[in-house]
Parts: structure tokens; sequence; C-alpha cells
């Protein structure tokens, strides 16, 4: 038991770090089988573009999408927003989260691009049957070398095409080391970015964090047994045919109020949108954004504050 609570603790001070890794080892099995299962080169003048470009950049796109839709905090966006009840953020501030969003959800995408590119075969189909890039690739070789470069993929054998193969391999992984190289700083960047413009010191950074961890614990547990409890008073009074007991459950406004996005403000220090709406309700009953709030993107993990469903009474 002390062993798996080591294990629990450590993947609670790690996850970020987990998680990609996880990403990363998916996505490049997941590319280890797209390149030698399901990919076959047409090695035609007509398809090699279209076909290598589908395999190298769909997959991306889908990943990107999964990215999104796995995000908690795209759903606390969405949900509730094309109702005329809702409370609509500012379009800047939308337009912010969207972009946090968006950098969140490239990572997997990147990943696939840039193990796809070290592998070399989608851009050798692609780059095979360019018409603008032939030229440069047959420059010097056999004037029948323009007709016959899509079927570079499929005739290994030839010592002209192991060589154009060879190139074109070459250059595929040095675009896949551009580009990791690339997210790499980018990350670097914007991390160190978003930690100079923190307008909390590290140790309250990992104060809130710890804080952020026990609510959402504590927040399902508290659920989970509310909800438990109200099925059970339900059910019972149905089979006895008797009047429920009295049992408080947060309104639709309490609910849409601690569900909306968290916005930071210096004179009132929030570590949550629940911890905000019950120091609030008293003074005002509300949480809308007052003077001063403001999306801080360091503090970004509190919108990913979110219940799961759990199949245990």
């Amino acid at each position: 038991m002390e062993k798996f609570k080591a294990v629990l603790d450590l993947q609670r001070k790690h996850r970020n770090a987990l998680g990609y890794s996880l990403v990363t080892l998916l996505t490049a099995g997941g590319e280890k089988i797209f390149s030698s299962v399901v990919f076959q080169c047409p090695c035609t003048a007509t398809w090699n573009l279209p076909y290598g470009l589908v395999f190298l950049l769909v997959p991306a796109l889908a990943l990107f999408l999964l990215g999104y839709a796995l995000s908690a905090r795209t759903w606390r966006l969405l949900t509730g927003c094309c109702s005329r009840s809702a409370r609509f953020s500012s379009g800047l501030r939308s337009t912010f989260v969207c972009a946090q969003l968006s950098m969140t959800a490239a990572f997997a995408p990147l990943t696939w691009v840039a193990v796809a590119l070290l592998e070399g075969s989608f851009y050798q189909c692609a780059v095979s049957g360019s018409p603008r890039l032939a030229p440069y690739l047959c420059k010097g070789r056999d004037p029948n070398c323009n007709a016959t470069l899509p079927q570079v993929p499929c005739n290994k054998q030839k010592v002209e095409m192991q060589e154009i193969l060879s190139q074109l391999k070459a250059q595929s992984q040095v675009l896949g080391w551009i580009l990791i190289a690339a997210v790499i700083i980018l990350l670097l960047l914007v991390k160190s970015v978003t930690r100079c413009f923190s307008p909390v010191s590290y140790l309250q950074l990992k104060f809130w964090e710890i804080y952020w961890e026990k609510e959402k614990q504590i927040l399902q547990n508290q659920a989970t047994e509310h909800a438990t409890q109200l099925a059970k008073e339900n059910v019972r009074c149905f089979f006895e045919c008797s009047k429920p007991k009295e049992c408080n459950t947060p309104s639709s406004k309490d609910w849409q109020e601690i569900s909306a996005l968290y916005t930071f403000n210096p004179k009132n220090q929030f570590y949550s949108m629940l911890h905000k709406y019950v120091s609030r309700k008293e003074m005002s009953g509300s949480v809308h954004s007052v003077e001063g709030d403001a999306v801080i993107p360091v503090l970004g993990f509190v919108d990913d504050m979110s219940m799961t469903n759990t199949q245990e009474l």
C-alpha cells in the first residue's frame, strides 16, 4: 500500500512530464505502425504527393482535434455558451484561452510530424511525386529521371534510385530535427515568458498546485457522496411511496458560477472559481468579473478542474 501511495505521489508531482512522455511514446508507436503496416506508396506521378501528404498531415490534424476534445478547459469554455442565459466572456479573454488550448493540443501532432520526418517514408513518397522538385532532384542525372522519379520509393534495388532515396531521407531527417529543435526552443521561450510575468512567486505557485489537487479530490469525493445519497433517497421514496427528505443541492446558477473560466485579481487572490464563489457569495452573490480580473497563462491549470463519472456506491 505504501509503494502504491508513493507511485501516486510521483504521478501527481510529475503529471505534466509523464503525460507528455506518454503522448510522445504513443504517437511514435502509432507512426511506426502506420509507416510499416498501413502505408504503401502508390509510386505514380498522380498519387505520390497527395498520398504522402495525407499520411503526414491528416493524422496530425486528428491528433490536434483530439487534444482539444480531451481538454477539460475546452468543454468548460463551450458548455452553455450558446444559451441565452449564459454569460459570455470577453472576446479577448476567450481568444487568449483558445490560443493556450491550441498550444497544448499542438504537442501530439507536432510529435507525429517530427517522428514521421525522422522515419522518412511519407516524405520520400510525397516529394518523389512533386513536379516542382523533380528538376532539383534529377539535376545531373539520367534524362529519363523525371519520368522514373515517382517509381523511386518502389525500386530500391537500382543504384540511382538508392541515391535519390538516401538524399530524400537525409532531407526528411534534417527537417525533422529542425522541427524538434524549433518546438523545444518555442516551449522554453513560452514557459520562460509566462513564468516571468507570473503575478505570484514560485513557492506560492507550488502551494496553489497543491490546493488545486486537494480541492479537485475533495470535490470529486463530495459530489460522489452527495449524488449517491440523493439517488438512494429518491429510489427509496419511489419504492416506499413516501415523501423525500430535504436534500440541499446547488442550483443551476451555482454550478454555472463555479464553471466559469478562472480570472486572477491581485486585490482578492482566490485559488479557484469555487473559492471565489464561496468568498463572494455573502458580498455580492456573484462571481462576475470585476475591474482588475485577468487571464494569467501560468494559472491555466486552474481551469482543468473536472469531475469524473464513477460506478462505485
